[in-house]
């Protein structure tokens, strides 16, 4: 993208403000679904601040889709994370790399190296799917004849299990709707583990040949 494009101008002036919206959205829904004893007038006002970010989740969708002059469904299948975290808001905070690009326009050359923003935007992309993940499956099992997901403790146990692929059994949901979401988990699991690995083998392979190369002849 053309630093210079509208569409680039319109990104680097909404990523962070849009990002502590869904920071404020992630706090309301855990606050609904957390807070039991809340009085309804507050949980009226989580809703409310939950469906007006979501509102401005899509007029940012529907901003980028105008500013990228494409058709809409070649938009929807070229921008895949933008098009989840619409239907999707908990997501949201999954762009930190755009946020990170962002930042580092303003204040120049990167800090880390590419290894390391890569398994820093993987644990904390870890941490973030976890907490929402265990939030919603815990919202979907929550009462449920025969869940064994009774407490949010138990889900964020479950969230960790199935998310580093350890997958205990233990504990797990009943309901379609937290089958669903554990799906979706186990596949980004996979794909986050996948990237760590990967970052850290190529890390490795980097600095042993980097030794190779200085070692002097005959050693």
């Amino acid at each position: 993208m053309d630093d210079d494009s509208p569409a680039a101008r319109w990104e680097q002036r909404t990523e962070i403000p849009l990002f502590v919206a869904s920071l404020v959205f992630t706090a309301a829904y855990a606050t609904r679904v957390l807070a039991l004893g809340l009085a309804p007038g507050w949980q009226d006002l989580c809703l409310f601040v939950m469906f007006a970010l979501w509102l401005v989740f899509v007029a940012d969708y529907l901003v980028r889709w105008r500013l990228g002059g494409q058709r809409f469904l070649r938009f929807v299948t070229t921008h895949v994370l933008h098009s989840v975290v619409v239907v999707l808001p908990l997501l949201r905070p999954l762009r930190i790399v755009p946020l990170y690009e962002v930042v580092q326009r303003r204040q120049g050359e990167p800090r880390l190296s590419l290894y390391a923003r890569v398994m820093s935007y993987t644990s904390i992309s870890t941490l973030l799917l976890g907490f929402s993940g265990a939030l919603a499956v815990f919202q979907q099992e929550r009462g449920a004849p025969g869940a064994t997901i009774r407490t949010f403790g138990d889900s964020v146990w479950w969230a960790a299990a199935t998310l580093s692929t350890v997958g205990y059994g233990d504990v797990a949901p009943v309901t379609t709707g937290g089958r669903a979401i554990a799906i979706a988990m186990m596949a980004c699991g996979l794909g986050l583990l996948g990237a760590v690995t990967g970052s850290f083998s190529s890390w490795l392979m980097q600095v042993f040949t980097r030794e190779g190369d200085e070692r002097p002849p005959g050693r």
